[in-house]
């Protein structure tokens, strides 16, 4: 097991390349650099939304339900910025910390959230986050999630899917 704090640590390697995406950077169009408070960095694989949104891990650990690990991810969209139709491979628990957030989420209506608000994906939902502006949008995510799958994947889906 290798520790990055004194308060997380991770499994493998696979394990902590799941959510990490970082929009720009130095790294490779397929890796991105991670470092951890040892000042140690690993590189990792991009997932399919490193090019449209910024991601920051704050926290990865087991879960107390097998076959399940918790990842916790702050992603900013800036102003008419979307992620694209994409599912995860377990819940999304979200917050919106600042901005306004069009959320469409197949077989629901499209709403609009704001800082404050709340939302819940369920596992392998495809849906969509598009910055509505002025200011760029910012989310808490927490993900409870099976390990060793990519934290996001893209999925072909039209808008006219999703319920208005």
């Amino acid at each position: 097991m290798r520790t990055l704090s004194k308060s997380l640590s991770f499994v493998s390697l696979p394990a902590l390349a799941l959510a990490m995406a970082l929009s720009a950077g130095t790294a490779s169009a397929h890796d991105v650099a991670v470092t951890g408070s040892t000042d140690k960095t690993v590189t990792a694989p991009r997932d399919d939304l490193a090019g449209k949104l910024t991601r920051r891990v704050i926290q990865r650990s087991p879960s107390s339900v097998p076959g399940r690990e918790i990842v916790q991810v702050e992603t900013e969209i800036p102003p008419g910025v979307e992620s694209g139709w994409h599912v995860h491979p377990g819940e999304e628990v979200g917050y919106i910390i600042a901005g306004n957030v069009e959320m469409k989420i197949e077989g629901r209506p499209t709403v609009i959230l704001r800082a404050g608000d709340g939302f819940l994906i369920p596992p392998r939902t495809p849906h969509n986050a598009r910055d509505v502006g002025p200011e760029t949008g910012r989310m808490l995510s927490t993900y409870i999630v099976e390990p060793g799958q990519p934290l996001a994947t893209f999925v072909e889906q039209h808008a006219d899917k999703a319920a208005h």
